[in-house]
């Protein structure tokens, strides 16, 4: 054998260099696409979770946290040693709180008292000042999250009530990051999107982005009984008698927030409280996927749009947050007796 004939073989695990990230967020976004099987099964598509639980903070919403805090900064409302105020349902406060902690700020949330435990706990470890509102109670009441927040925001030097609403930067965020990201792992062949919705901004700015590749491309976003969202779209009308209270965490308003683009979104289905809870327990049982309360409600609300979905489709349905945070609600028996959800 001549000696240009040998073969060179290089060991990967050779090749010595340092991979890491500056800090905890550069860690957020590009998470993966995760193949839906056995609660999708009857369906004759291909239906993907897009996996928000792998970002640092355990949501989607530490992508749009990030997005506001920076663009803050740009324009100058945040400055050194600030504090950064927002309502939230826990998520987003994480998202925040990972941002503060990084960038030196402080960190109030005000949440209201129908979130569960763990999410107060967790905006508490990490360093969070935390508020508690009622739940049952108008948007326009001052003792709403909506308005306590706004009041804080004022009454607090050099802070700033990001507003995750009716902020741009939201929306953006799913724009810049999400949205591409679903387009290139689908390869672009994504023909569906299916989302939660709440503040609007995920499905607005992937909405948004996926029209922009592809205007043939389905939106459809998962709503909840007691909220305006899908009446609004089909009516035109915001019906109060829509209103009421529900159990489900993390979608559905009784607000229009400025982020809801209802231009992007073909339909909304409603997903009760029960369907939504039991399906979250089902994620977990049936494709090991522990998840939150609104995950439940996404992937039964992708099962009640069968009839919109031929066997060359490929549904994208996007998975917001993490079980630990519902420990102590979806996956108590006793708390799911108590709202009647198990016999």
């Amino acid at each position: 054998m001549h000696p240009e004939d040998k073969m060179v073989f290089i060991d990967p695990f050779d090749i010595h260099f340092m991979q890491y990230e500056e800090n905890i967020l550069g860690t957020i976004g590009n998470t993966p696409l995760i193949k839906m099987n056995r609660l999708t099964s009857e369906l004759p598509c291909l239906v993907l979770a897009k996996y928000e639980t792998f970002n640092p903070g355990n949501s989607v919403k530490d992508r749009m946290a990030l997005q506001m805090v920076e663009d803050a900064e740009k324009d100058g409302r945040l400055k050194p040693g600030g504090t950064i105020i927002e309502g939230t349902s826990g998520n987003t406060g994480m998202g925040l709180a990972l941002a503060a902690v990084i960038k030196g700020y402080k960190m109030i949330c005000v949440i209201n008292d129908k979130q569960s435990k763990e999410k107060i706990d967790i905006l508490k470890a990490m360093g969070c000042e935390v508020h508690v509102c009622p739940t049952a109670v108008a948007p326009e009441d001052p003792r709403s999250y909506y308005s306590v927040a706004a009041r804080l925001a004022k009454e607090t030097p050099n802070s700033v009530h990001v507003n995750q609403y009716d902020n741009p930067s939201n929306t953006k965020a799913h724009f810049l990051s999400t949205g591409p990201e679903i387009w290139n792992q689908t390869d672009g062949k994504v023909t569906h999107f299916v989302v939660g919705v709440g503040t609007g901004g995920t499905i607005s700015g992937v909405g948004k982005y996926l029209k922009s590749k592809n205007p043939n491309i389905k939106i459809w976003g998962v709503d909840t009984y007691g909220s305006v969202f899908k009446k609004y779209h089909e009516t035109g009308i915001f019906d109060e008698k829509e209103i009421y209270p529900y159990v489900t965490e993390g979608i559905g308003e009784d607000i229009l927030p400025a982020n809801v683009n209802f231009d992007i979104i073909d339909g909304f289905t409603k997903v009760t409280d029960k369907d939504a809870a039991i399906y979250t327990r089902r994620l977990a049982r049936e494709e090991g996927m522990f998840l939150g309360n609104s995950a439940g409600a996404a992937i039964k609300g992708v099962l009640q749009l069968k009839e919109h979905f031929t066997k060359d489709d490929v549904v994208v349905v996007l998975f917001h947050d993490h079980g630990s945070r519902y420990v102590g609600k979806i996956f108590n028996d006793d708390w799911m007796r108590e709202q009647g959800f198990l016999e």
